[in-house]
């Protein structure tokens, strides 16, 4: 793909390399059906629909070729108290069988969340950043050096959330870390630089 293509499928923010993992990609947007599907794996644990995501995901990887090459994968963790409550975790769900289809290692336990989620419902952007900000631990001797980490999630709304794993991840001494998700949502989560408009 010449890079004027390429560039045309990139936002802006992920142009201007804002996040700190190398790209990320998703199935659909965050809409009608999506939602729905997406609301039954994360309140019904319903494990099928969790591997025809996976199944989904990993037609995106194989078509990407060698720009969505991993090493290893890794689901974004819940809080333990959240964990706890909820029973499982909805990533894990998506990225077990995931690793499963594409012949890698799983390492659900590599990250782990140190700081819970605000209890309000809706975040404003500010707060999602800062809500997810040093959120995010490799644990203690966690084997990462040089690896390419897939890090799966079933939604990116703003992009924060994959951030501060990614960040986590590289801090630790990750090579690369490639977002991926079912659903993202269907504007551009930040200001562009100079309009000031999503």
């Amino acid at each position: 793909m010449a890079p004027s293509e390429e560039g045309a499928l990139v936002c802006r923010v992920c142009q201007q390399k804002t996040y700190a993992f190398e790209r990320a990609r998703s199935y659909g947007i965050y809409d009608g059906a999506l939602v729905r599907a997406i609301l039954l794996l994360k309140w019904e644990r319903m494990e099928p629909v969790g591997a025809w995501f996976a199944d989904r995901l990993a037609e995106i990887i194989r078509s990407e070729g060698e720009r969505m090459a991993g090493d290893i994968v890794v689901p974004v963790p819940l809080h333990r108290d959240r964990e706890r409550e909820r029973g499982y975790n909805q990533a894990r769900l998506i990225s077990k069988p995931l690793a499963r289809r594409l012949g890698l290692p799983h390492k659900a336990l590599l990250l782990m969340r140190t700081r819970p989620r605000p209890n309000k419902q809706v975040l404003s952007l500010e707060e999602r950043w800062e809500s997810v900000r040093g959120a995010f631990a490799t644990r203690p001797g966690s084997q990462v050096d040089k690896k390419r980490v897939l890090l799966v999630d079933d939604v990116m709304t703003t992009g924060a959330t994959l951030d501060a794993c990614a960040r986590a991840l590289l801090e630790s001494g990750a090579k690369s870390v490639l977002g991926l998700t079912v659903a993202r949502a269907a504007r551009n989560p930040l200001p562009a630089p100079d309009s000031g408009n999503l």
